[in-house]
């Protein structure tokens, strides 16, 4: 017998309201860049920042800076080309501290390995003296691997696939607009994916997928598919792949596995197929398309 759903997970979810249930043409948007002296944030220092506060598609507020670590660190010169002499006359991250804090407050922040951007700016604030933390944020690595086929999704690889100038890649104003147009091509592919329409930005939140998390919507649908024994429509991505629907009838939910697994056979050849429930992105039944494609219904031959 085939184990219930879990609830909900326990972990950490984006508060409610504002601005993760905004719908995404009205929620605030803050687009940040690092550039830094290195990988290690305890160690390592900030020095170029851009943020840009979007909403709607509109730049509502931008900074845009040089930082000079006190130390006189200058790290990667030849990643993003910023040496002493440029930041001679640069603000210290503690001069700027209350502007990146009014950018970000009240916004979802968005970036590219987010992590390492907000890793730096939780540094950069305990040292400016400031108790300032981001709790949750929307990685485009995350969504572009959860979005787009392609053997690899660094923000210089999704440049070179999508077109995207990279005359002044690795300098933070660059890089934030490459991030908003890498951002709009994940929201309009997922958009087409996703159990549901891609209306907020809790619904981009859901689709994470490099942390092997199932969405509970697709859990309790493979669970009805299983139970029922009908035919569904999966749409599923499988590593540096792009999203293919399968004709599929589900036989087993293991739950007990990291991510879960869902076990059936593809139509028509009836061959086994084992699928990581996190790489689904929808299911879908007779009825369900019948619900939106009406014209499946209609008579041939006018009869």
């Amino acid at each position: 017998m085939n184990a219930p759903v879990p609830p909900p997970s326990s972990k950490p979810r984006p508060p409610p309201g504002p601005p993760w249930d905004t719908p995404l043409s009205e929620a605030p948007l803050a687009f940040i860049d690092l550039e830094m002296t290195g990988l290690d944030a305890k160690r390592d220092r900030v020095v170029e920042v851009c943020i840009e506060r979007v909403r709607g598609g509109t730049v509502e507020e931008r900074l845009h800076t040089l930082v000079r670590p006190e130390g006189g660190e200058i790290g990667n010169v030849h990643v993003h080309g910023i040496d002493a002499a440029a930041l001679a006359g640069a603000p210290t991250f503690a001069e700027i501290a209350d502007r990146v804090e009014e950018l970000l407050s009240g916004a979802v922040l968005v970036a590219h390995g987010a992590a390492w951007d907000v890793a730096f700016v939780h540094a950069e604030m305990r040292r400016a003296g400031r108790d300032f933390t981001v709790g949750f944020w929307l990685d485009t690595l995350n969504l572009s691997r959860r979005a787009f086929g392609l053997a690899k999704h660094s923000l210089d690889a999704l440049r070179a696939h999508f077109g995207i100038d990279s005359a002044r890649a690795h300098r933070a104003d660059a890089d934030v607009l490459a991030l908003r147009e890498v951002f709009a091509r994940c929201v309009a592919a997922l958009d087409s994916t996703a159990p549901g329409p891609v209306t907020t930005p809790r619904d981009l939140w859901e689709v994470r997928i490099a942390e092997g998390r199932v969405r509970e919507q697709i859990l309790a649908q493979c669970k009805e598919a299983v139970a029922a024994g009908r035919e569904v429509t999966l749409v599923y991505r499988a590593r540096s792949r792009p999203a293919e629907p399968m004709r599929m009838v589900l036989t087993t939910l293991e739950l007990g596995l990291d991510p879960p697994r869902v076990i059936g056979y593809q139509l028509p050849g009836r061959g086994r197929r084992d699928l990581r429930a996190d790489r689904i992105l929808r299911i879908e039944t007779d009825d369900d398309i019948d619900r939106t494609n009406p014209s499946r219904n209609l008579p041939k031959d006018g009869h």
